[in-house]
């Protein structure tokens, strides 16, 4: 009996081995930094260094700024919040966590322990609500997809742009300006997330009904072409259509200011 019962609790959450959280002092600078995993891209040019492995690091973020990351919400846009200064406001802090482990700590699980620790740290209380809106539905084009399973042994996702005719690596897209996707060992549901988080378009589901993961490289250009339509179907052999969509905001019921650390 002892043992059934011991089976049923649950693991606690992932948390980091030691965390600060401080008022930004710096201004409204705009949120910089990351979570270095094992598993985490860097490409070469990024205009940013990652910070050490195993930890995650960010300067002048709001609330909502790290929830997005952390939640994988990919949308500021999809956090609702009563309290004005989550998603709004002056309000921003600097953020620190390192892992018990840092050399074997995950991009993923760093994640959750920056889940963990803004549940703690700010009080924070919140639920899913799911929607439907008009977005758009990824799918295989007419004379089908052209597209070839992966033979990476790695999963890798890194982001080009173009400057002075020459491509250049990047740390994140750029919206407006020409971008490429090289990807490898990836789902067309990531690539969906993807288009979601760059395209500027609205929300994208995968409706391919292909489940397995491909290397493939996507470029497009809605200024100087070709539109990101027009590559998809040239490039891989995919089509997007208007349709709806489930989209799940992330309600923050409320969060207050910061404990001390």
């Amino acid at each position: 009996m002892a043992a059934a019962l011991g089976a049923q609790t649950p693991a606690p959450p992932l948390a980091f081995e030691v965390a600060t959280v401080k008022p930004a002092g710096s201004g409204n600078n705009g949120i910089l930094g990351s979570c270095h995993g094992t598993n985490s891209t860097y490409p070469p040019g990024s205009d940013l260094a990652p910070p050490p492995l195993g930890r995650c690091v960010f300067t002048d973020a709001r609330l909502g700024h790290l929830v997005n990351i952390a939640f994988g919400v990919r949308n500021m846009q999809w956090i609702r919040s009563s309290p004005d200064w989550v998603t709004g406001g002056d309000e921003r802090f600097n953020v620190e966590g390192k892992a018990e482990d840092p050399a074997h700590a995950t991009e993923e699980q760093l994640l959750a322990m920056l889940q963990t620790l803004l549940i703690e740290r700010f009080q924070m209380k919140f639920h899913r609500e799911p929607v439907e809106m008009t977005g758009y539905a990824l799918l295989v084009g007419k004379n089908g997809a052209k597209l070839k399973p992966s033979t990476s042994d790695k999963e890798t996702v890194k982001f080009e742009t173009v400057e002075e005719g020459k491509a250049v690596a990047v740390g994140k897209p750029m919206p407006g300006r020409p971008i490429t996707f090289v990807a490898r060992r990836q789902s067309m549901a990531a690539l969906a997330n993807f288009l979601t988080f760059v395209g500027q378009m609205g929300p994208f589901a995968d409706r391919t009904g292909l489940d397995g993961v491909y290397d493939f490289r996507l470029s497009w250009d809605e200024g100087g072409g070709p539109p990101l339509a027009a590559a998809l179907q040239d490039q891989l052999g995919l089509r997007i259509e208007k349709q709806k969509v489930s989209v799940s905001y992330l309600v923050i019921d409320s969060a207050k200011r910061p404990t001390g650390n």
